[in-house]
């Protein structure tokens, strides 16, 4: 597909050609060749040689479709020069032969052509430089004038055959290498603006990941605070209920137990939602390990039986580590709160050699006790995913006493000091 020389609009090529400016430049090219040839070979055979007029007249048709041969120059370059060189000891088709010879040179791909440009210019230059030394030195010297020396007609003879043979090449090659440069250049465009759209697709797919995953830290960070707080508020509303008429002070203790745990719940909900209105990064809402016994005193006051262990040497470890083991912990008494009400509930934090772990166990929970609160069923799903994330391993489900237990293990590497073994 090409343009048209109007708009540059596309156009079907026509048989060799891509534009149909170019079919017109050289047909027209054709013609003109096709005259000077036709008028040489007509004069030469009529004036010259003064053979009779039908053979004058077949010696210019002859020349007019040695001319015609610049039709095919786009195609086989060879060929007009093969035919210009026959004519060229005629002193006759000099339009041809500087036409062909650019047009060869101008398709010129080193090293594939080079012999053939260079073996028919230097045959090109060589005819024309016998046909003007031919003819300067059989002239004849008007009576009277002394004839010029030798070396000036050898000198004008160099100079004519360099004009017809050397200027076409050169511009030629000019032309054939300015051409290849524009192409390569333009597959080098077309390669990069292919690139620059796969590393947009990339780009594109890379932030919807991101997004996907910032979306599901959020709803993991969200369900964390809002199960677990708002799973304390409804047990002590239960109990509040339950006791408002017989204990008006204890429900009162636990309504102000509510509204702790709910201010609780916004503060930390405004911790998230502060993250991502900032710009720029920011550490997250930290909650590590030392928020353990109060977590547990949390679920203490809402009426559970809960204990914490904790065992080992306590070392810091980095944030999102920490964090990960509360929230392992804090699902793991959302869950007791849940399914496991007045199930006493053992909870394990142990600092071991490779690393720490955090268990939540309950025992078989009495049926009876149980209190109603809604599940998603992603709370497990989320925790699997931040310890995995962190290179640890986590394990959720029934025991052989048919209670439940949920443990995660951190590995060592993310303690911030780890003190050697003795």
């Amino acid at each position: 597909m090409s343009k048209s020389p109007e708009g540059g609009g596309p156009t079907h090529p026509l048989w060799w050609w891509e534009r149909r400016r170019s079919a017109l430049l050289d047909v027209g090219l054709a013609a003109l060749a096709g005259l000077e040839c036709a008028f040489g070979a007509y004069t030469m055979v009529w004036d010259r040689l003064h053979g009779p007029f039908a053979v004058a007249v077949a010696g210019a048709v002859l020349g007019a479709l040695a001319g015609s041969t610049l039709v095919v120059r786009r195609r086989w370059p060879a060929v007009p020069v093969l035919v210009a060189l026959v004519f060229v000891p005629g002193m006759f088709g000099v339009v041809l032969l500087m036409v062909s010879l650019y047009s060869l040179a101008a398709t010129w791909e080193w090293p594939s052509r080079r012999g053939r440009v260079v073996g028919l210019s230097a045959l090109a230059f060589a005819e024309s430089l016998g046909m003007v030394l031919f003819s300067m030195l059989s002239g004849q010297t008007p009576p009277g004038e002394t004839q010029p020396p030798i070396w000036l007609f050898a000198l004008l003879a160099v100079l004519v055959a360099v004009g017809l043979t050397v200027p076409p090449v050169v511009t030629g090659l000019y032309t054939g290498a300015r051409r290849r440069l524009v192409e390569s250049l333009q597959d080098r465009a077309h390669g990069l603006e292919a690139e620059l759209g796969l590393l947009a697709e990339q780009a594109q797919e890379r932030a919807r990941r991101a997004r996907l995953e910032e979306r599901t830290r959020i709803a993991r960070e969200m369900h964390d605070v809002v199960a677990h707080r708002v799973s304390l508020m409804v047990v002590h509303a239960g109990a509040v209920e339950r006791i408002v008429d017989r204990d008006p002070e204890k429900a009162r203790q636990s309504a102000k137990l509510m509204g702790e745990v709910g201010r609780q719940a916004l503060d930390e909900l405004r911790e998230i939602l502060g993250v991502l209105r900032m710009s720029q990064e920011t550490a997250e809402p930290t909650a590590g390990l030392g928020e353990l016994p109060r977590l547990v005193q949390q679920s203490e006051a809402a009426g559970m039986r809960v204990k914490l262990t904790v065992t080992g040497a306590s070392r810091p470890f980095a944030v999102e580590a920490e964090q990960t083991a509360y929230r392992v912990v804090q699902e793991g008494l959302t869950n007791a709160h849940k399914h496991a009400g007045g199930a006493r509930v053992r909870v394990v934090l142990a600092y071991v050699p490779n690393g720490v772990r955090v268990a939540v166990a309950n025992d078989c929970p009495a049926s009876a006790a149980n209190v109603a609160l809604p599940s998603g069923g992603n709370g497990l799903l989320g925790m699997r995913e931040r310890v995995l994330a962190l290179g640890g391993t986590f394990s959720a489900g029934p025991d052989q006493l048919g209670g439940f237990r949920v443990e995660a293990v951190l590995p060592s590497r993310l303690a911030l000091h780890v003190e050697p073994l003795v």
